[in-house]
């Protein structure tokens, strides 16, 4: 289950990468045609929004996976075992909270829109919406797995306060 997990994650790095590439090209595209011939291509202001959007919701996931979302541990991390393991759950659970609105909002702005088009690529707005939805239900899943470790005693708060990227996490 685990490979399976890791290998999702990786095409999900993958994704952003294309999406950043992706973006690069709609938005240069989009400035020279600008700056030489004064127009431009709507569709692609239009497409490298969404594409942005989708490309910082999973890539928030990513961060989320590995634990390496900013944060300020400079109380946490002087804190001695029990208090640090405390501060550590309180956060989860603060974070969980969020998630599950974050959701729930997700949930009914993407009801909302998912009959309405965008102005330009006549594509349904749900597609669009469907970013916060994709990453607050993969983020809900990632915290329940973490909440389990808590809930079962294996964790390290230590670990948890401080982690790092590596090379390989990318």
């Amino acid at each position: 289950m685990k490979s399976i997990v890791d290998r999702a994650f990786s095409l999900l790095a993958h994704f952003c990468v294309g999406s950043l590439a992706l973006l690069v090209v709609l938005v240069f595209t989009n400035v020279a045609l600008r700056f030489l011939f004064s127009s431009g291509i709507t569709l692609f202001e239009e497409l490298s929004r969404w594409v942005f959007v989708w490309m910082v919701f999973m890539g928030a996931l990513i961060a989320l996976r590995n634990n390496t979302h900013l944060g300020t541990d400079l109380v946490v991390s002087r804190l001695p075992g029990p208090l640090k393991k405390a501060a550590v759950v309180a956060g989860f659970l603060v974070t969980l909270g969020c998630v599950v609105v974050f959701v729930l909002g997700s949930w009914t702005q993407f009801m909302v829109s998912k009959d309405i088009t965008a102005p330009v690529s006549d594509l349904s707005m749900g597609w669009f919406y469907g970013a916060g939805l994709a990453f607050g239900v993969a983020a809900l899943l990632i915290l329940l797995a973490r909440g389990f470790r808590y809930a079962t005693g294996r964790f390290d708060a230590d670990a948890e306060v401080t982690s790092e990227v590596t090379p390989s996490d990318v």
